[in-house]
């Protein structure tokens, strides 16, 4: 037997998804997990308990628990060429958390970029430095090129020396100059911390930076962005002393976790897997379709940042929608026409609530296939939609090009890539 509101939330759900398959979603921060990770959320791990790690639990009945986990760690510390990786963080903020309660105390100084600058919130006062009292100290930042000011940067490390150096934004769309950097993380003695969540995805497949070879000790990450699997998080790390790894474990648990979601980890353990075989082709295609995308939508009047350097080397691009009336007013607009993205602050901006900017990214279309050619249309229907063509024609129109682009690539789907994987594990 089944009651009436069991039955709305699912047919609310049911109509959310029937809703994004004929949406253009653009949201910067999520992908989709291939139907091999999916499983494993529906698998007997998401009703079970694990604390501690492999081989050291407080619980018993984590026998096979314990060998998914050391082989997702394993395949980890390989595909990122590092050794040292803790996937028990349940998001990218609590592994931020994680960070900030094993190297810095209260009233530590941390340089990282502003809000405005595209940073994401857990750096915020309001946010997880917030919360361990932290004082944050803001980078010089160029606007027009939306990267550090490097001159300013090394000033700014010399007179601060920072105990952490965290680098990593939200609106990511140019590697930070890690290398020209290097030197002065090393006369401060700092620890330098990298927030990959957004391109994580890009880094395991060679298309944005190499942090631990350009001067970083830990990263941090989500694992459902350019990174396409669960919504989950993780640490990595290399080079790090075994104190501070000690001080990772730590403060991830009993710290800032108990059970990890073992559902979600094994779900991240099959997209390791999978990004071991596909990473660069994605992460590739990723880029050349961010770029193409920024490049068509210039051509139509809208103000991508960043034209004379590409746009974007990322994901994602920044676009400056002030002259059709903000980025709240757009966002909304965009969405009555299923194009789904977010309003966000760019660097002039002083109000979260209504920036001049949005946010657009493109992996979730790439990993259903879309490449370059289709970017140019998606510029089209946002370029419509920003010029007050009206949204219920713009709407069809986006079902009629999404309706060629349901199934997702890049991953174990048919039986020749299913015998990769056994391979692989």
């Amino acid at each position: 037997m089944i009651n009436q509101e069991a039955l709305w939330i699912r047919d609310k759900v049911k109509a959310h998804n029937k809703w994004f398959e004929e949406c253009i979603p653009m949201i910067a921060s999520e992908n989709l997990m291939s139907p091999l990770a999916k499983e494993m959320l529906i698998s007997d791990f998401a009703d079970r308990y694990a604390e501690g790690l492999p081989g050291k639990r407080y619980y018993q009945g984590n026998i096979y628990v314990d060998q998914v986990e050391s082989k997702a760690m394993e395949m980890a510390r390989e595909l990122f060429e590092c050794n040292f990786a803790d996937l028990r963080p349940i998001s990218g903020t609590v592994a931020n958390m994680a960070v900030l309660f094993a190297f810095a105390e209260p009233g530590d100084v941390i340089t990282t970029c502003a809000l405005a600058q595209g940073a994401h919130i857990s750096t915020a006062k309001f946010g997880a430095f917030g919360l361990r009292a932290v004082e944050s100290v803001n980078y010089p930042f160029n606007e027009s090129d939306m990267n550090l000011d490097v001159d300013g940067t090394i000033k700014l490390l010399n007179e601060v020396k920072p105990k952490v150096a965290q680098f990593g934004l939200s609106v990511f769309l140019f590697p930070p100059p890690l290398k020209e950097l290097q030197d002065t993380f090393q006369e401060i003695g700092c620890t330098v911390w990298y927030d990959a969540a957004h391109v994580l995805g890009l880094i395991a497949g060679g298309q944005f930076q190499d942090p631990f070879r350009e001067g970083v000790n830990v990263m941090s990450s989500s694992t459902h962005k350019t990174f396409p699997g669960p919504n989950h998080g993780m640490l990595l790390g290399h080079n790090l002393e075994e104190e501070q790894e000690k001080a990772l474990y730590r403060a991830v648990f009993p710290g800032v976790t108990s059970s990890h979601h073992l559902h979600a980890m094994a779900a991240l353990a099959i997209t390791l897997a999978e990004q071991k075989v596909f990473a660069k082709e994605y992460a590739a295609q990723t880029v050349k379709n961010s770029r193409a995308l920024g490049e068509a939508l210039y051509e139509r009047g809208v103000d991508v940042l960043c034209p004379d350097l590409g746009f974007t080397r990322s994901h994602a691009i920044a676009v400056d929608v002030s002259k059709f009336g903000g980025g709240k007013t757009v966002a909304q607009d965009l969405e009555d026409a299923n194009i789904i993205c977010n309003k966000n602050m760019l660097p002039s901006d002083t109000s979260a609530i209504k920036p001049s900017g949005i946010r657009l990214g493109v992996q979730e279309l790439t990993r259903v296939g879309m490449k370059e050619s289709e970017m140019v249309q998606v510029a089209e229907l946002v370029a419509r939609v920003c010029n007050k063509d009206p949204t219920a024609k713009v709407k069809e129109d986006v079902k009629e090009l999404k309706r060629n682009f349901t199934k997702i690539r890049y991953c174990f789907n048919d039986g020749e890539e299913a015998y990769r994987f056994h391979e692989l594990v």
